[in-house]
């Protein structure tokens, strides 16, 4: 997001509104309207239609932003993917985490063959600008033809059960699929998801490891980043 000019120019809601309902949209289990009556409480009234348009908006590009301020992701990638069906179509989701179970990256694909991990594979790479140390994967063997011919240097590590990280990390988006009644069209599935994973970084950190005066130190420090991203302070 360009901060030299004010993004909410010509909207008649606050930044501060603005910016706390994509918030709530993409870091919760949340509907439009589920937003629309927790606002409502707070004597603002906004329509559920309104609050689409600004998650439209500006959700990808604060997603963007905050990907570009978070520390450098860890150097051990766990890949695996999930189905989706979307109006009766088959489809999958690639995703990529690190050792820390942060989300790298997802995209969706209509297959899960050589060629779609491929795919997969230069998009991580393009996107994260280095290389890792090691790739954790199943045992689907598209990962390892992939890797032969992209990442042939790297260690490529394939048993069932080391892939934990991975499969656990696709549970958000099965509770996602579950509040929107299925995704509506891969479209959709897409902008959402690409979305949702920079900002679950920020703010789901690893609580169980902290103290609680560490994990208020953590939480503080994603606000003030959220601040940041958002020009709410630049806006005001």
């Amino acid at each position: 997001m360009n901060q030299a000019t004010n993004p909410y120019a010509g909207y008649r809601y606050p930044a501060e509104i603005i910016s706390h309902a994509v918030w709530l949209y993409f870091r919760f289990t949340l509907s439009f309207r589920d937003i629309e009556e927790l606002l409502a409480a707070r004597g603002i009234t906004v329509t559920y239609e309104t609050i689409r348009q600004w998650c439209l908006k500006f959700g990808q590009s604060f997603a963007n932003e905050v990907r570009r301020r978070l520390p450098r992701p860890g150097d051990k990638w766990h890949l695996d993917e999930m189905y989706l069906k979307i109006n009766g179509k088959l489809h999958y989701l690639w995703r990529a985490v690190d050792q820390e179970s942060q989300v790298l990256d997802i995209l969706l694909q209509t297959h899960r063959d050589k060629r779609a991990a491929k795919r997969f594979f230069k998009k991580l790479l393009k996107g994260l600008r280095y290389v890792p140390r090691v790739v954790v994967t199943d045992k689907l063997r598209s990962y390892g033809a992939a890797l032969k011919e992209i990442l042939p240097s790297v260690e490529h590590r394939q048993q069932k059960g080391l892939n934990n990280r991975a499969e656990l990390s696709h549970q958000p988006t099965r509770q996602q699929e579950r509040q929107m009644r299925r995704f509506k069209s891969a479209g959709q599935a897409q902008r959402f998801l690409s979305a949702h994973a920079p900002l679950n970084n920020l703010f789901r950190f690893r609580r169980h490891r902290l103290t609680a005066a560490a994990a208020r130190t953590v939480r503080a420090q994603a606000f003030a980043t959220w601040q940041q991203v958002t020009c709410v302070q630049q806006a005001a």
